[in-house]
């Protein structure tokens, strides 16, 4: 969930004859860390007070579909049983922080539109006492989100899939192809599940019970998104759109959605 450079030590000498340059052999093993170095990971202790349940939901008005204090991009809704899997993958954006803590999230999931149900797995992108902090986790509510041990750094292609696998359980898959890891979570699913909605969002993350300050991502990109194996523009999704539901702002916005492929913009913290 949300690398460090080395320095390169620089020798300079001055002659007679004028200046000389030289780099220093600590630099030559120094040099190669940067390329390795791995970007702050989300602590488990801020994972457990995370979670992202669908609040303050209205019908839009002047923008399409309906407005949301916290998600943005489409939810394939129906009756119950409808929505049985959800895919999609998507690049892990890098966050600007500046004073203030932040956090995002970017997962597909089932149930949760509805009802108070929700099955999800995803990533995130935090700013926290002014660094970005990076992470990835799964969570079947009422609990909070539970936090894999991985690295997840900007730039990562990522994909997640959540399929009923009708014993009462789920499936959870979250992978990293750039980092090389996959994690899967077997659990059983919200007490009430119905399987009515599919869900691809960005998110002000909720924390403490309180939707959070919207980290910049700048703009994240969702491709490949279906529901029961279908391209999510077959469902006739719901197209959501992130608003401060008391200043009216809005807070991140989806672009159209083609070919289960749409892009999510940031717009403002709150």
């Amino acid at each position: 969930m949300p690398h460090k450079g080395s320095a390169r030590l620089l020798t300079v000498a001055a002659g007679a004859a004028g200046l000389a340059l030289a780099v220093t052999p600590a630099a030559h093993a120094a040099a190669p860390a940067a390329h390795h170095a791995h970007p702050a990971q989300v602590s488990p202790s801020v994972a457990r007070h995370e979670s992202h349940d669908l609040r303050n939901v209205r019908e839009a008005g002047k923008h399409a579909g309906v407005t949301s204090g916290n998600w943005s991009g489409y939810a394939a809704t129906g009756s119950s049983g409808s929505d049985t899997s959800v895919s999609s993958s998507w690049v892990q954006p890098s966050i600007t922080c500046g004073d203030q803590d932040t956090y995002s999230s970017y997962w597909v999931g089932l149930d949760g539109y509805n009802n108070s149900a929700l099955e999800q797995t995803g990533t995130e992108a935090d700013c926290i006492g002014g660094q970005a902090e990076y992470g990835a986790w799964w969570e079947v509510l009422p609990a909070s989100e539970s936090p894999y041990s991985v690295t997840v750094a900007p730039g990562d292609q990522l994909t997640a899939t959540v399929t009923d696998n009708g014993d009462g359980t789920f499936t959870m898959t979250l992978a990293d192809s750039t980092q090389g890891w996959t994690k899967t979570t077997k659990h059983a699913g919200s007490s009430g599940y119905q399987d009515s909605s599919a869900e691809v969002v960005a998110e002000a993350t909720s924390v403490g019970g309180q939707i959070a300050q919207l980290s910049n991502f700048g703009e994240v990109d969702f491709t490949g998104s279906t529901a029961n194996g279908q391209s999510l523009d077959s469902t006739s999704p719901t197209e959501i759109t992130m608003q401060n539901q008391d200043s009216g702002d809005v807070m991140a916005q989806p672009g159209s959605l083609s070919g289960g492929d749409f892009s999510d913009t940031w717009e403002n913290y709150s």
